[in-house]
């Protein structure tokens, strides 16, 4: 459960704000979308080699 001390006199939105940091540092709608649908660990594996290869060559591009 998230937990968000509020101090005497503070603004609401700053405590949204604190909220909503701390409820995507844990990852839980990342998991929810990851679980929809299941992937095969070898596309998994093909799609990160993929996205690895498109971020080397665009860092060789910007030298």
């Amino acid at each position: 459960m998230i937990i968000v001390p509020i101090k005497e006199g503070e603004n609401i939105e700053k405590a949204l704000k604190k909220f909503k940091r701390k409820f995507e540092k844990t990852g839980i709608v990342r998991e929810l979308r990851d679980r929809r649908t299941f992937e095969k660990p070898s596309v998994k594996r093909r799609d990160q080699l993929k996205k690895a290869i498109y971020v080397q060559h665009l860092q060789l591009n910007e030298e």
